[in-house]
């Protein structure tokens, strides 16, 4: 065949695309433009269809473009699998992905027992929107995520749980009640912005909102008396412990929306070996998982 892809071009096709541009993914991957140009016209003759399209003076991903670039994060990630599965374990790496209430309360002690237990495995952290980090696994872009329970039918496979609640918070003096006070929202992807609205909709109300984005952000604007809030209660704990937030009774909560282990459905010798240190039964009760009988997706 004429014009292979290669993992190279792959890679490039990739930039173009999250990057949104030839120019960026250019400077991006610190080659000229001609040549990121080069690599997508030699996919898009190769299979013969348009990857993107003309867009006033941009380019959009074409359909084919996006069920080819989807294929292409799945091929890639397989093949950083796959150099991991034939390493001996102990020098091995683990790709971690964690939501940020996770990465900043459920995972940190953890990462410095399996560094101290296994300091031979490399370990890398990405901090990403539930729907993002489920993709990467999806994509084999990541070994193991720690974040609510994977969608069903999404092939990911929950191996182990630990007990986690959603609860309201608001700051100290904010007293307004809770049908029509300002609620304070994640950003879009988050597993607790969804279950946020879902709580508003079983109550039947529309309250006026304030999206911030990120947990901490959220948290610092309730401090300041911005409004309502749902978060997990773990990450609020000092904040209930000094005064500067109070917790806010509404029916319905607090919601138990356990922090899941998830990986996809052949994880590689080093994520086998964090799996097994983040449900030894030496572990703190606190921070250690707990294997499910059934393991889920």
């Amino acid at each position: 065949m004429s014009n292979p892809v290669t993992w190279s071009r792959m890679r490039t096709f990739l930039a173009v695309v999250d990057l949104g541009s030839v120019r960026a993914a250019a400077a991006h991957l610190h080659v000229t433009e001609p040549a990121v140009s080069s690599a997508v016209t030699q996919i898009a003759r190769h299979l013969d269809t348009d990857l993107f399209t003309r867009e006033g003076r941009g380019i959009r991903l074409s359909a084919a473009g996006a069920t080819y670039a989807d294929y292409c994060r799945t091929l890639l990630g397989l093949a950083e699998e796959a150099e991991a599965a034939v390493q001996a374990a102990g020098t091995a790496r683990v790709r971690i992905g964690a939501v940020a209430t996770a990465a900043e309360t459920a995972l940190p002690r953890l990462l410095a027992t399996f560094r101290a237990r296994q300091p031979q495995v490399e370990m890398s952290l990405s901090v990403l929107p539930r729907d993002e980090l489920f993709a990467e696994l999806v994509h084999h872009e990541t070994d193991v995520a720690i974040a609510g329970r994977p969608p069903r039918g999404s092939g990911l496979v929950s191996v182990a749980e630990r007990p986690n609640r959603l609860i309201v918070v608001a700051g100290a003096s904010y007293d307004v009640p809770p049908p029509t006070a300002t609620w304070l929202l994640r950003g879009a992807g988050s597993g607790t912005r969804q279950t946020c609205l879902a709580l508003l909709e079983q109550h039947g109300w529309e309250p006026p909102f304030l999206t911030l984005g990120t947990h901490g952000a959220v948290v610092a604007a309730a401090r300041e008396g911005l409004g309502l809030t749902v978060v997990h209660a773990d990450a609020v704990a000092g904040a209930l412990s000094d005064g500067t937030l109070r917790r806010v009774p509404v029916a319905g909560t607090p919601l138990d929306r356990p922090w899941h282990v998830v990986t996809n459905a052949t994880p590689s010798p080093a994520a086998r070996l964090f799996l097994e240190h983040v449900c030894d039964s030496d572990q703190p009760e606190d921070v250690r998982f707990h294997p499910r009988i059934r393991p889920r997706g």
